[in-house]
């Protein structure tokens, strides 16, 4: 079930996107990519392109301007896919300057428009590009003679790059931008320490400096394009991560962009985002408490706020630092860390932490295992009295998670949630939207009732979100996507569509990389359909390597199939005794479904050794605690052992009767071996009802032998989809039984050599037909 509390992760460099990065201390300069925007721009005012290419060329001006400086090659390819006339332009002009002597750089400038006078113009001086060109020319004016010759050399540089190999021997300066001072607008003019050294001019281009044109530029930012890189990263890690540069990638341009500027807050906290996507818990942290010192000795927050602003940045800080321990399962710690949070927000009396503490403290105890429903009604009925509709729907669907594991009636739990997303779309909460359509899935699921919950994943995934979409992509990375494309992977599964989950995991794993935090869902989701497709083909051998991996993700899961497949083995002592110890972990830990499935594998051990009545206390004890918890799948899968027990019992009149009641919920909602296996029982009680058991007397019951022809046959296609070979032999073996006592030679002998295909194919003894109900 999604997890209603990742959204509590307190982001402050973050609203609607946009990154509030004010502590820079770098400034705006002339480099060799900024006169190519510059001669972009020129050129889109001085000639005349159609109506298409230059709104394409708008869109791209911003991004330009912002972003970090591009190679020449990058450049132009970009301006060619928007308007090839205009790159080829720009190439020739850029060529025309570089080929040519200093004057033409200066001639340049001196044609650009002047923001002041261009009041018909995209120059216009309260315009994005009029704003650039002020800037532009102000940093250029600025510039000594030195310094001017510096930035042409490196437009020589900048322009023949482009058509030189690393291997050509370039010479050259090295990048501009590593002599900022030089270059920035507070430059005085020059100084003798500013002359020009011959040698360094001439000295060759480093080879780092000569990297791959995918590589970003090494030099720092500037405030624009730091303020670009930071949002730009932040939005992608928070919405699509596979568009976000990666982890090590990611990692260098925020090392480069700290080496220029140490104090650089918000640097810091990406830092920590980064490092959370790779589970690394020591510089996460390191990173985390480094961007709140940042934060408190840059002063800003004391400046906004007065003097709360830095114990607010302390609440804050340790309430990050117990959601990082939280998330790593460092309890202990995170809760030191929570009581710390609390003990300044109550000092200072802010209410809004102290509802995000309290939620982190019921959030906690759940992770413990304790009952927290007390503390999330106060949690709930604290954020509804000051107006905190997202805590209050949080602790809301909290409340209602636990009340699904406790055995809360449906409709309640859903006329809660029906109240919750009235909230939400009152309060456009797309992400709580997301979570509470994925909680309606999983409940769905618990209860057996796969229609709705298929119902109700399609519709999360084909929600449009209600967030600003920003640099063109929809978040669809949650908790909450994560679950439900894993459910509806499971609900082919159980159907036999493989290759539909092939394709649904092959997007998951695409969607959300194995170093990403919900990355577990579908390596477990994964590991299961495997393990249960192998167990239904009767492929032990390779079921078994299987549990030592679902048990690194859930060793309660890993467990129970490890008992499963020691039971399929034969190996009944040891399976017995790992799932005695299962059950008295999982009543502990209140997980219900968990021991109504161990107190049917203990049934079935209890028929491998003739102890039918044995196992009805364990089966009836079952159907109870599942339909107290309103468990049909559950409850119908005990119905059908109860069936099989008072078959072998000797009453099949009181199985069938009883099968008609578990017979249409699993038809209706079961998977297809649940389908196969409650046809055959169906069949079997028929056959024995009929006189075709091993007890019968006299005249058989030939309507009834032709019903349950009719039953095996479909229960045969169910198996064949399966391709489950073992319980199709058993199959065969009873249509050829029915067939030669009906007379029906032909079909009696087609049965009978599918059966001695299968038996041949199989390789392995046959157990009693009579004692088989599971594979």
């Amino acid at each position: 079930m999604a997890s209603v509390h990742e959204s509590l992760y307190f982001n402050p460099m973050m609203t609607n996107g946009v990154v509030h990065a004010n502590v820079f201390g770098i400034k705006d300069w002339v480099t060799p990519y900024k006169i190519s925007v510059l001669a972009l721009l020129y050129d889109m005012t001085a000639s005349k392109i159609t109506l298409p290419e230059r709104r394409r060329l708008n869109k791209l001006i911003l991004p330009l301007q912002q972003g970090p400086d591009l190679t020449l090659g990058q450049f132009l390819k970009t301006v060619e896919e928007c308007c090839s006339q205009t790159a080829h332009t720009v190439k020739l002009r850029l060529d025309e300057m570089a080929d040519g002597e200093l004057k033409d750089m200066e001639y340049f400038f001196s044609t650009l428009p002047t923001p002041f006078t261009a009041f018909d113009s995209e120059a216009y001086k309260t315009s994005v590009v009029g704003l650039f060109m002020r800037h532009m020319l102000l940093a250029y004016n600025k510039l000594s003679f030195s310094q001017v010759y510096k930035l042409y050399k490196s437009l020589q540089l900048y322009c023949h790059s482009h058509y030189a190999k690393p291997a050509d021997g370039l010479l050259g300066l090295p990048e501009l931008a590593t002599n900022d001072s030089d270059m920035d607008l507070t430059s005085t003019e020059d100084t003798v320490g500013d002359r020009i050294d011959r040698e360094e001019l001439d000295s060759p281009l480093h080879e780092s400096e000569l990297r791959n044109n995918s590589t970003p530029s090494r030099g720092p930012l500037s405030q624009k394009q730091a303020e670009y890189f930071l949002a730009r990263q932040a939005y992608l890690l928070k919405n699509d991560e596979n568009k976000a540069l990666k982890p090590a990638a990611l990692q260098e341009e925020l090392n480069n962009m700290l080496k220029f500027n140490p104090d650089f807050a918000e640097a810091h906290y990406l830092n920590y985002l980064n490092n959370m996507r790779v589970q690394d818990i020591f510089l996460s942290a390191h990173s985390l408490l480094h961007y709140f010192d940042r934060l408190i000795l840059s002063g800003n927050e004391g400046k906004s706020n007065g003097d709360e602003g830095y114990g607010r940045s302390l609440r804050y800080a340790a309430l990050n630092l117990a959601s990082l321990h939280c998330r790593f399962g460092h309890y202990q710690q995170a809760d030191l860390a929570l009581q710390e949070a609390i003990r300044i927000a109550q000092e200072s009396n802010d209410h809004v932490c102290l509802q995000h503490c309290l939620s982190w403290l019921y959030t906690l105890e759940q992770m413990k295992g304790s009952d927290s429903t007390v503390l999330t009604e106060d949690s709930v009925k604290m954020a509804a009295h000051f107006c905190l509709p997202y805590l209050a729907s949080l602790g809301i669907q909290s409340l209602v998670q636990q009340g699904a594991t406790q055995g809360k009636t449906a409709h309640k739990l859903m006329d809660a949630l029906k109240d919750t997303d009235i909230l939400h779309w009152k309060h456009s909460l797309s992400e709580l939207i997301e979570i509470s359509l994925a909680q309606t899935t999983s409940i769905w699921r618990m209860y057996g009732k796969s229609t709705m919950a298929l119902q109700q994943a399609q519709l999360l995934l084909n929600m449009s979100s209600l967030e600003p979409v920003n640099f063109g992509v929809q978040q669809n990375n949650t908790e909450a996507f994560a679950v439900a494309l894993c459910h509806l992977a499971e609900l082919h599964a159980e159907q036999g569509l493989y290759c539909a989950v092939s394709e649904i995991l092959q997007h998951l794993k695409e969607q959300f990389p194995p170093h990403s935090q919900h990355a577990k869902l579908w390596m477990l989701c994964d590991l299961k359909i495997e393990f249960e497709r192998h167990m239904n083909e009767g492929k032990y051998h390779l079921a078994e390597p299987l549990v030592t991996a679902i048990s690194a993700l859930n060793k309660t899961e890993g467990l129970y199939r490890k008992a499963q497949v020691l039971k399929a083995l034969n190996r009944s002592t040891e399976a017995y005794k790992i799932l005695q110890r299962l059950q008295v972990h999982c009543e502990k830990t209140k997980c219900t479904e968990v021991v109504i499935r161990v107190m049917l594998s203990t049934a079935e051990l209890h028929w491998e050794s003739s102890g039918f009545s044995t196992a009805l206390p364990l089966l009836l004890q079952a159907l109870a605690l599942a339909r107290q918890h309103h468990l049909q799948s559950l409850a119908s899968e005990t119905i059908l052992h109860l069936a099989f027990t008072q078959l072998m019992l000797g009453v099949p009149k009181h199985a069938l009767s009883v099968l008609h009641e578990a017979i249409e919920p699993v038809l209706a909602h079961g998977s297809v071996m649940d389908k196969g296996r409650a046809l055959l029982l169906t069949a079997r009680c028929q056959m024995a009802v009929a006189g075709f058991g091993p007890n019968g007397h006299g005249q058989a019951d030939l309507h009834l032998a032709v019903l349950a022809v009719d039953t095996l046959n479909e229960s045969a296609a169910y198996f064949s989809k399966l391709s489950c070979k073992a319980r199709l032999r058993d199959v065969r073996y009873l249509q050829a039984l029915l067939h030669r006592s009906l007379g029906q030679t032909s079909q009696c002998y087609k049965s009978s050599m599918l059966f001695r295909l299968l038996d041949q194919e199989l390789q392995a003894p046959a157990p009693p037909v009579s004692m088989r109900l599971l594979p």
